[in-house]
């Protein structure tokens, strides 16, 4: 069995990089990483060094001019400013709506793509690193569990039952995927989540706030603030 591992360089996509890895070993494992126009390249960076870390097949695509519609807050064309509070007080303003850092059906497309490219290596199944705690409240809807069991009814039906999409973490909360990464030693060290591109992680967008949490829930220092 060969695994496909959709792989942003974030906590979520690298910890089921290493499930992935230590289920299957480092040659049946291959790391796709998806462009779409984000404000920075620190997530690419980030991506760089774990797959040299972990020596695994990378794959790198740019899909960016398909989001060239979108005014999400992350797209490097949109002039919305990223929100500089938790998911939860973001969700209060949405009217039940995801928030504006949702780029629209990302998980769906990149997961399609994915699909395409599994196929064509002879890998029969792909992880992403969707938890619970992206899709609560309609957050990211593309991160739910029922998302997940659809695209995977979708792409093990159109692959003529060759092929099946894996989200080990939809029922756990970010604290949770931590703890098991801590347990696989995952090069938290290397990863990036911040959705600003400075030199180091702002600490006040929802992803820094939750990424805060659960290293705080696990007792131990985030590892990416050592450096």
């Amino acid at each position: 069995m060969k695994a496909l591992v959709l792989f942003s360089g974030g906590v979520d996509s690298t910890t089921c990089l290493g499930m992935a890895i230590d289920k299957y070993g480092k040659d049946n494992v291959i790391a796709l990483s998806i462009s779409y126009g984000q404000k920075h390249t620190k997530e690419i960076e980030a991506s760089n060094k774990i797959v040299e870390y972990y020596g695994v097949e990378h794959i790198s695509l740019d899909l960016e001019k398909i989001f060239e519609y979108s005014d999400c807050s992350l797209l490097s064309h949109s002039d919305v400013d990223i929100p500089k509070e938790s998911y939860a007080k973001q969700l209060e303003k949405t009217d039940g709506k995801p928030v504006s850092t949702y780029v629209p059906f990302r998980n769906g497309l990149f997961l399609s793509t994915a699909a395409s490219i599994a196929l064509s290596k002879d890998c029969g199944v792909i992880y992403y690193g969707a938890h619970a705690d992206d899709a609560a409240g309609n957050a990211y809807p593309d991160c739910s569990e029922s998302f997940n069991n659809a695209i995977n009814d979708a792409i093990y039906i159109g692959s003529g039952n060759q092929l099946k999409v894996e989200a080990p973490f939809v029922k756990l909360t970010k604290a949770e995927v931590v703890k098991i990464g801590l347990e696989l030693k995952v090069p938290y060290k290397y990863t990036w989540s911040c959705y600003e591109g400075g030199d180091k992680p702002c600490g006040v967008c929802g992803t820094c706030i939750d990424r805060a949490e659960a290293f705080r829930l696990n007792g131990v220092k985030d590892p990416a603030l050592e450096n």
